[in-house]
């Protein structure tokens, strides 16, 4: 009776160290918490949250988009006033010569006129 029992708590005992295969669990869930905040570096008071860093992007992208509209409206700005001074020139330079024809046409008739009366 003594071998049966001995026998026994041996079977005990190696059932009990034998290797058994680990239960697998997924502890990468576990360690990965689902928060709504994004760390913008490590020196930072705090966290900002997802909404407000969609809302920064959107508005630098709006910033970007308004620069490069008004850099768009001042180069058509400019263009036409380059082309308004053109037109000036075109019309001070017309109007000096109707002036200086003017001036020749006074000239040579007082010449006319004196030639007459001499």
């Amino acid at each position: 009776m003594k071998n049966i029992f001995s026998a026994i708590l041996i079977l005990l005992i190696l059932s009990a160290c034998s290797n058994k295969e680990p239960v697998s669990v997924d502890h990468s869930q576990d360690l990965k918490p689902s928060y709504d905040t994004t760390a913008i570096d490590s020196f930072s008071a705090g966290a900002t949250s997802e909404a407000v860093i969609m809302k920064i992007k959107m508005s630098s992208q709006q910033y970007q988009d308004s620069i490069k509209q008004a850099a768009k409206l001042q180069a058509e700005e400019k263009r036409i006033a380059e082309e308004l001074e053109k037109e000036n020139k075109k019309k001070q330079e017309e109007e000096k010569k109707k002036a200086s024809e003017e001036k020749q046409q006074k000239t040579s008739e007082s010449s006319e006129v004196k030639t007459e009366q001499n």
